[in-house]
């Protein structure tokens, strides 16, 4: 979740909406800018990362062990982390961490509900993204107010999801993963295969490919050797022509290069330095669970390019 609040007497600079209103029957762009569109409006991709909030309404989460679970507590994280500069809200309500427990549609939609009710439809946050796999969680979602639809499986798990984020002009996240791991396999190969698999069920859905992002999947389905390759292979992605998300938040594959590893809110160091590599590998959106820090972080990169 979100990485604490703000200290007493010290206001954060948030960095400018990139979020704008999306006029009807007009395509929306800037020069030298590509376009998100998403069911409420447009991101602008501008060659700063947009920052991808998270907002974990689950018991079992690995990164805060369920520090969000009440419905009034993840609303507030979630306002908060809109404070520190996201530049969209990330809605779960299903583990996916290793060896996590499957729940229903049902039970999935009865922690959101509430959460999504507490945001409401406030024109001041940023988009939000439901993350689920899920067609009925993410029709209720998008009824309720969800923009994009980020699904872990990228459309190979439930036939309808593809259908229900196309019906709603819903932008959606695509990401890489596999039922096991396979240490002798081509990682990077498998990564743009899959990918190019979800895209074209996305496509044969009716999702237009400007409203398509694809996520190489860190930590899931993958060794630790497979995770750095993942990373490393950004510009591979790039070329395959959609926006790259990229989601490496506390992750163990960044503890488990340590002994003792450290827990999962003691690795924002790691986690800075794989998402830096990233936005300097082409990264359009990072999901990341401490906003502020990556909002300095990428200032201060960029003023350091900027000046080069």
């Amino acid at each position: 979740m979100a990485g604490g609040t703000a200290r007493k007497g010290c206001t954060r600079r948030r960095l400018p909406r990139v979020d704008t209103p999306m006029r009807q029957g007009h395509a929306v762009g800037v020069p030298e800018t590509r376009a998100l569109p998403h069911r409420t409006g447009v991101l602008q991709l501008d060659g700063r990362p947009l920052l991808m909030g998270v907002v974990n309404v689950t018991p079992d989460s690995f990164s805060d062990g369920g520090e969000r679970f009440a419905p009034e507590d993840a609303v507030a994280g979630a306002r908060q982390l809109a404070a520190e500069g996201a530049d969209i809200l990330d809605i779960g309500a299903e583990s996916t961490r290793p060896g996590h427990d499957r729940i229903s549609a049902e039970e999935e939609w009865s922690r959101l509900a509430p959460v999504l009710a507490g945001l409401g439809r406030d024109a001041t946050l940023p988009p939000m993204s439901i993350d689920t796999s899920k067609a009925e969680v993410a029709r209720r979602a998008i009824a309720a107010g969800a923009s994009i639809v980020n699904d872990v499986w990228g459309f190979r798990r439930d036939p309808d999801l593809a259908s229900v984020a196309a019906d709603a002009g819903a932008a959606v996240v695509l990401m890489h993963n596999r039922d096991g791991i396979d240490a002798g396999v081509d990682i990077v190969a498998d990564i743009l295969a899959v990918l190019e698999h979800s895209v074209a069920i996305a496509t044969a859905a009716g999702i237009p490919e400007d409203r398509i992002v694809i996520d190489p999947g860190i930590g899931f389905g993958k060794t630790l050797e497979q995770n750095y390759q993942a990373v490393a292979a950004l510009s591979k992605l790039k070329a395959l022509g959609f926006p790259v998300l990229l989601g490496v938040s506390r992750k163990s594959f960044i503890g488990r290069l340590f002994d003792p590893q450290p827990a999962p809110g003691e690795r924002l160091p790691g986690t800075l330095a794989a998402n830096l590599y990233g936005a300097l590998s082409g990264a359009d959106i990072l999901r990341v669970h401490d906003v502020a820090a990556h909002v300095q972080a990428l200032r201060v990169l960029a003023k350091i390019r900027s000046a080069a």
